[in-house]
């Protein structure tokens, strides 16, 4: 039976929508809306050729690595907060671990400071193609985790790189953080806080590192409550700690 133009319109719009900022595999667009895999097929092709999203491996990307910020441009900002907080985040990284390391321009600090003062037995598990890079430059054991390589993030993310990250355990993860409260911890993109809450799952204890700008900052996607595994790593100021009850270790 042929399908009205209208509707198949309609459902291009609200498949575009539902694509925006996140990937999704061809099973669930078909399961959501109802289509037969070939029928998404020709969807996936319809938007890609408006650039809307982006075919990928059994599934579709929405716009999240084009209109993301770039990593070098990130790298820019704040770096002399980003340095000491990496100097104290540098402390919590214990010799002879198995350690993930975030891809965030903070967590890139970090890496920073152990490339110039590397801890003893460290094995680095990441999904940073900059921290994989700079580690290894430092003769440390690293681990890249495998994923959709998104360019302007130097990142690699997706279905791959969270199932990638379930075969570890780790003994400690360091992330960043899109923002932070006493309510718990924000991702930037349904993509990224996907991958990070497998990475948690997969951790015996979490370091979170996030500068006070960040503080009551609750937009972008709802990571996680804080858990007793967590820990932050910030330069909030004392009146800012007494505001609530946070598992700080400040600089």
């Amino acid at each position: 039976m042929k399908v009205a133009t209208s509707v198949i319109t309609a459902r291009r719009k609200s498949l575009a929508r539902a694509l925006e900022n996140r990937y999704l595999p061809l099973a669930e667009v078909c399961a959501r809306f109802g289509i037969s895999p070939a029928t998404a097929r020709r969807d996936f092709r319809a938007l890609a050729r408006e650039r809307k999203i982006t075919r990928t491996y059994g599934g579709a990307l929405g716009k999240f690595d084009a209109t993301f910020t770039s990593f070098a441009d990130r790298r820019a900002v704040g770096q002399q907060v980003k340095s000491r907080l990496a100097g104290e985040a540098l402390k919590l990284v214990p010799a002879h671990s198995t350690c993930f390391f975030d891809s965030g321009t903070t967590i890139y600090a970090l890496a920073e400071a152990i490339y110039r003062q590397p801890v003893l037995g460290l094995r680095a598990v990441t999904n940073s193609l900059p921290v994989a890079e700079l580690l290894g430059r430092a003769q440390i054991e690293v681990y890249l985790l495998g994923g959709r390589f998104l360019q302007r993030q130097s990142t690699l993310l997706g279905p791959a790189a969270r199932q990638s990250a379930r075969n570890w355990k780790f003994d400690r993860v360091f992330l960043g953080a899109m923002g932070f409260s006493t309510r718990g911890i924000w991702a930037s993109e349904a993509e990224v806080a996907a991958f990070q809450k497998a990475v948690i799952g997969r951790a015996h204890e979490v370091v979170v590192c996030a500068h006070a700008a960040k503080l009551d900052c609750e937009s972008g996607i709802f990571l996680t409550p804080w858990k007793p595994k967590f820990r932050l790593v910030s330069d909030i100021s004392p009146i800012q700690r007494r505001r609530g009850k946070l598992p700080f270790s400040s600089v």
